[in-house]
């Protein structure tokens, strides 16, 4: 993972992440822990990988907590809070990163697809949001609310109805959530990253061999390559740190230009 020696913007901060086994969540988790993130509290379904990224963030400097559960489940949501405030209350930062996404066509969308992705993206933010915020609430030091958001959020593509959606309705809670909670010092805002060398990306392009081939060229991005997990950290420790704090209800693109290209098929002809 790529580091960040010297700069310590979070010193002494718990932090609770959420899908942080793995991509945007495990390099999230270091970068805090490189910045001086006191305690970390990992929330993932995938067991022995949380474990394997606790390890890391110990052998950083941070204290690892682990909770195995779904964030579609909201008893886990809660128990994933309850773990990151133990023994002093204490929970300065939510990055609600876990999330799902598939493939379908809209007129072959199947409803219970449509609610799978619904339950893991929006609501799940919904529910681990408001059980984080009502403790920074309980414990009056104010805090930070971070989401992964996407920009499928703010346009379309073949295939991506259901994820889109879920996506733009995290942009919308972001808003609703950062004017209602400014009175108990919590800022909340939201990254949207354009396509990530991820596990999530490797799963959608369907083998090694594709995702090899989008490492190595990705025209549709002006920057012609798929962005890195610690680009979308380095956002996070920033909006999670002082450097950030007069910003909230913000949508943050991180996407190389994707989104402003406004016509990448005819480029593309040229």
């Amino acid at each position: 993972m790529e580091g960040n020696a010297g700069v310590r913007r979070l010193e002494g901060l718990s932090a609770l992440i959420s899908g942080g086994a793995s991509g945007v969540g495990r390099a999230t988790a270091h970068r805090f822990a490189e910045e001086g993130a006191a305690r970390i509290t990992l929330f993932d379904k995938d067991a022995s990988r949380i474990a394997d990224v606790a390890a890391e963030v110990a052998g950083i400097g941070a204290e690892p907590r682990t909770v195995v559960g779904d964030v579609a489940n909201p008893p886990d949501c809660q128990r994933a809070v309850d773990e990151a405030v133990r023994g002093d209350g204490r929970l300065d930062v939510l990055v609600s990163n876990a999330g799902a996404d598939s493939i379908h066509d809209f007129l072959d969308l199947e409803l219970d697809e449509w609610y799978r992705i619904m339950d893991i993206n929006l609501t799940a933010s919904f529910v681990l949001g408001q059980a984080a915020a009502r403790a920074m609430v309980a414990a009056g030091n104010g805090g930070t609310i971070l989401y992964t958001a996407s920009i499928s959020g703010v346009a379309a593509s073949t295939g991506d109805a259901h994820y889109g959606v879920s996506k733009a309705g995290i942009i919308s809670l972001v808003k609703t959530m950062a004017i209602e909670l400014v009175g108990h010092n919590i800022t909340v805002n939201c990254v949207s990253p354009g396509p990530l060398d991820t596990p999530m990306s490797l799963a959608l392009l369907g083998s090694e061999e594709a995702m090899q081939a989008a490492r190595e060229s990705w025209p549709i991005v002006p920057m012609n390559r798929l962005g890195s997990p610690t680009e979308i950290a380095g956002t996070y420790a920033y909006l999670a740190s002082a450097d950030g704090a007069y910003t909230t209800g913000q949508n943050i693109i991180v996407d190389g230009g994707m989104t402003s290209n406004v016509f990448p098929v005819a480029d593309e002809l040229q």
